[in-house]
C-alpha cells in the first residue's frame, strides 16, 4: 500500500486501491481481501500459559540456589525437613508470583473488553452494516456523529466533520476534518485533516473515506506493535538481589570449601579417610544450607504483594510484582496530558458579556441572550439522568447552563427549533431559528472574528444599540486574553425575527446580527494531579509532559499544574522542534 494517501488526489487513491467511490467493493474483492489482510483487528502479544508462568518463578537465581540447597539437604545430609520447608518456601514464593501476574492480567483484559463497534460500508453500490473486523482495504466507509472511526480512512466526503483524537494525538479539541488534498510531503499525524484514524470517534457532522489501512497497519496498530516490541528488563531491586545471590553464593562455597579443607587437615589420621571425607563434606553441605537466607525471596515477595494491593485500592494495577519497586526508584515522570493531566471534558471557565468578563461563579440569568444563544445554538443531546452527549464544546456549554441552575430542557422546550445554518468549516458558524413567543429567535455561535464580521449591534442591559469600533476593540481583547490563557473562545450572537426563512443560509440568517458575548473553554487539569506533581517534585522527581495538543494549551496546562513555571517558554519543545535536535543534545537537554 501507498504512503502519505494524505497529499494524493482523491482519484489516484481510489485507482491505488482498486475501488469505487460510488459502488464499493464487490463481494470478490472483499474476500481475497480479507484473505490476506485478515480480520481489522489490533494483534496483541501471545499470552504465555499459566504452566510457563509457574516455571518463570524458578529462573530467579536466588530460587536457583534454594532449590540446590533444599537437593543436597536431603540427598546428601538427609535433613529431609530443612529440604521440604526450603521447598515449601519457593512454591509459595512461585504462587505469590503467578497468582498477582494472573490477576494484573485479568484486570487489564477487563478494560480491554469493549464492544466491537458495527461499520457502515458501501459494497455492491449497497450500503451495509457489519463488524468493523471485517472492514478490508478499499472499503468505502461511511461516518456519523456518535460512530467509532474503524480503521484509517482518506477522506472523500467531509459535510461539517469534527472527529475527537485525543486518545491518538492528545488533541484535547475535536478536529475539523476535510477531504482537500494536503500538498506538503512530510504532515504530523494532528494536522492530517483530511485522514480518519481508527479508534478514534466522530463528534459532529457526516463524512466517508476509503479505507487505506486495518488492524496493524493502521496508526494505532503501529502503536500495539511497539508496545509488543519492547525488551522487558529486571527492575533493579531484581538485578541487585540476582547480585546478593551470586556474592552470597560465591562466598558461601568459598566459606564450605575452606572449612571442608581444614577439617580434612586437622582431622587427619582420627578416622578413615574416606568416612573423614564424607563427614567433612556433609559439615559443609549443612553449613551452606544454613548460610542460605532461604527467606529472603518469599519475604520480598510478601511485600511486593502488599505493596500491590496497596496500589490496587489507588486504582493502580501493577503487572509485574517487581515493577512495584521502581515507583521507588523514580528520578523522571513522563505523563500523557489529555485525559491524565486533564479530565478530558471541555469546562466553561470564562464569560464575556456588556464589556466585563467574568468567571464561573458569577450567576448569569436564563434571559441573558448569551445563555439564550449557547443553550439553542447547540446540537447536544440530554439523556434521562442528565448525561450529556455530543460534541465536547457544546456539552460544556450546557453543563455551563445547568451548573447556573438553569432550566435547560424547559427552555428547550418553550424555544424549540423551526429552522438551522448547520456548523461549517469554512464559515465557522453555527445558527438556529427558534420559536420565541409570536417572534422567532435567532441564535449564532462560532469564531469570534468570523462572528464580528456580521455584528451590526451590541446589547447591553437589555438596550440594543448600534456597535462602535471601540465596543470591538474591546471585543477582540476580551478574546485575545482568553486565548492567551489557551482557552478556546466562541463568540456568540442573536437577532429576533417576525417570520422563518423560506431558503435559510448564512447569507439571510448571520446578518445584521447583536453581539451578545464570548465564552472560553478548557480542558481542565485534575485536582488531584496538580498535588501529585507538587508531591513529586517535593520528592526531587522530574516532570515531563507529553501531549499532542497545540503549544499555548500544553504551555498553559503546564503552567496551571506547575511543571513549567511563568516565563519558562523555550522548555517548551514541539514535535517539529524535537525532530531536529541531534541524540547528543537530546540525552544533554531532554
Amino acid at each position: 500500500m501507498i504512503k502519505n494517501y494524505f497529499n494524493q488526489i482523491i482519484p489516484d487513491v481510489e485507482k491505488s486501491l482498486h475501488t469505487s467511490l460510488t459502488q464499493g467493493l464487490n463481494d470478490d474483492q472483499v474476500k481475497k481481501r480479507r484473505e490476506k489482510y485478515g480480520n481489522n483487528a489490533i494483534a496483541s502479544k501471545k499470552k504465555t500459559s499459566m504452566f510457563m508462568r509457574f516455571v518463570d518463578q524458578f529462573k530467579d537465581f536466588m530460587i536457583i540456589v534454594l532449590i540446590i540447597a533444599a537437593l543436597l539437604s536431603g540427598v546428601v545430609a538427609h535433613e529431609w525437613t530443612d529440604a521440604a520447608i526450603i521447598m515449601i518456601v519457593v512454591i509459595l514464593n512461585a504462587v505469590l508470583g503467578v497468582f498477582q501476574e494472573t490477576r494484573s492480567e485479568e484486570a487489564i483484559d477487563a478494560l480491554k473488553k469493549m464492544s466491537t463497534p458495527n461499520a457502515h460500508v458501501r459494497r455492491n453500490g449497497t450500503v451495509l452494516e457489519i463488524p468493523s473486523t471485517e472492514v478490508v482495504p478499499g472499503d468505502i466507509v461511511l461516518l456519523e456523529a456518535g460512530d467509532v472511526v474503524p480503521a484509517d480512512l482518506r477522506l472523500t466526503v467531509a459535510k461539517s466533520l469534527k472527529i475527537e483524537e485525543s486518545a491518538l494525538t492528545g488533541e484535547s479539541v475535536p478536529v475539523d476534518k476535510s477531504n482537500e488534498t494536503l500538498q506538503d510531503k512530510k504532515v504530523a499525524l494532528a494536522d492530517q485533516i483530511n485522514m480518519a484514524f481508527s479508534s478514534t470517534n466522530v463528534t459532529y457532522g457526516r463524512g466517508e473515506g476509503i479505507v487505506i489501512g486495518t488492524g496493524m497497519h493502521t496508526e494505532v496498530g503501529k502503536i500495539a506493535t511497539m508496545l509488543n516490541n519492547t525488551d522487558e528488563t529486571d527492575t533493579p531491586l531484581k538485578q541487585n538481589l540476582n547480585q546478593l545471590g551470586k556474592i552470597l553464593t560465591i562466598m558461601i562455597l568459598a566459606i564450605c570449601a575452606i572449612v571442608f579443607v581444614v577439617g580434612l587437615i586437622t582431622k587427619r589420621g582420627t578416622e578413615p579417610t574416606d568416612k573423614l571425607v564424607i563427614d567433612m563434606f556433609l559439615v559443609a553441605v549443612s553449613l551452606a544450607v544454613a548460610a542460605i537466607p532461604e527467606g529472603l525471596p518469599a519475604i520480598v515477595t510478601i511485600i511486593l504483594a502488599l505493596g500491590t494491593q496497596t496500589m490496587a485500592t489507588h486504582k493502580a494495577i501493577v503487572r509485574k510484582l517487581p515493577a512495584v519497586e521502581t515507583l521507588g526508584a523514580t528520578d523522571i515522570i513522563c505523563s500523557d496530558k489529555t485525559g491524565t493531566l486533564t479530565q478530558n471534558k471541555m469546562t466553561v471557565e470564562k464569560i464575556y458579556y456588556r464589556g466585563r468578563t467574568h468567571g464561573t461563579d458569577h450567576e448569569v440569568h436564563a434571559d441573558n441572550p448569551a445563555i439564550l444563544s449557547m443553550i439553542l445554538a447547540n446540537d447536544t443531546k440530554i439523556e434521562n439522568g442528565g448525561n450529556l452527549l455530543g460534541d465536547p464544546t457544546e456539552t460544556s456549554l450546557i453543563q455551563y447552563a445547568f451548573d447556573q441552575n438553569i432550566d435547560v430542557q424547559n427552555l428547550l422546550r418553550n424555544h424549540p427549533r423551526i429552522q438551522e445554518v448547520p456548523f461549517d468549516s469554512e464559515r465557522k458558524l453555527m445558527s438556529t431559528i427558534n420559536k420565541y413567543g409570536d417572534k422567532y429567535y435567532v441564535a449564532v455561535k462560532g469564531a469570534p472574528d468570523q462572528l464580528l464580521k456580521r455584528v451590526t449591534s451590541v446589547s447591553i442591559n437589555g438596550q440594543v444599540s448600534p456597535i462602535t469600533d471601540e465596543q470591538k476593540q474591546d471585543i477582540l481583547a476580551a478574546n485575545q486574553n482568553m486565548a492567551k490563557k489557551a482557552l478556546r473562545v466562541l463568540g456568540l450572537a442573536y437577532k429576533i425575527v417576525d417570520k422563518t426563512y423560506n431558503d435559510p443560509t448564512t447569507d439571510n440568517v448571520e446578518q445584521d446580527l447583536i453581539f451578545a458575548g464570548l465564552v472560553g473553554m478548557i480542558d481542565p487539569e485534575r485536582p488531584e494531579a496538580k498535588e501529585a506533581i507538587k508531591e513529586a517534585h517535593s520528592a526531587g522527581i522530574r516532570t515531563v509532559m507529553i501531549t499532542g495538543d497545540f503549544q499555548v494549551t500544553a504551555q498553559a496546562i503546564a503552567e496551571r499544574l506547575g511543571i513549567l513555571k511563568l516565563g519558562q517558554d523555550k522548555r517548551v519543545i514541539t514535535g517539529a522542534q524535537l525532530d531536529e535536535l541531534s541524540d547528543d543534545y537530546f540525552k544533554k537537554h531532554v
